[in-house]
């Protein structure tokens, strides 16, 4: 028996430094796990943020293709013919380059005369001026996004260290 009673307390001990052990190796585990689900999470904001700036690059390339589309367009010569072929009326015509004019002598003589620059109506600068400002306004999110994505990274960081 007192053999039984020397082991016991040897028995004892490895099953506590086992369950140490593993305990140790458990927390490391959730631990590692708990990284991967965060750097995923900032993988996916990342991805998500390089997604929403490709998309404002292209409405941006757009936008600078139909300002060259429309110049292009204003640099045709007009002649009479064209113009009734393509408007009604000249009261039409007139509505939709915002001149002034008393004939389709005059509408041509004033279109061809005109530069690009003033035919462009209004509402297009507007048109314009808006779609920039939405830009600029996601632009602003994605600084705030791409912030928030650094502060979890640094928390990373700090953490394993």
């Amino acid at each position: 028996m007192s053999q039984e009673r020397r082991l016991s307390p040897q028995t004892r001990r490895k099953p506590k430094l086992g369950d140490r052990v593993r305990s140790i190796a458990d927390q490391l585990k959730q631990e590692t796990e708990l990284q991967i689900k965060a750097t995923s999470r900032i993988l996916g904001a990342a991805a998500q943020i390089a997604e929403n700036h490709d998309q404002l690059i292209d409405e941006v390339v757009n936008m600078v293709e139909e300002d060259i589309e429309q110049n292009q367009a204003k640099s045709t010569i007009y002649t009479i013919n064209s113009l009734k072929q393509q408007f009604n009326t000249l009261r039409d015509a007139k509505a939709h380059f915002g001149l002034k004019a008393h004939s389709w002598v005059e509408l041509v003589n004033k279109l061809n005369n005109s530069s690009p620059s003033s035919l462009v109506s209004g509402n297009s600068f507007n048109s314009i001026s808006e779609r920039f400002d939405a830009i600029e306004s996601e632009l602003r999110m994605m600084r705030v996004e791409i912030a928030q994505i650094l502060s979890l990274l640094k928390q990373l960081v700090h953490e394993q260290e």
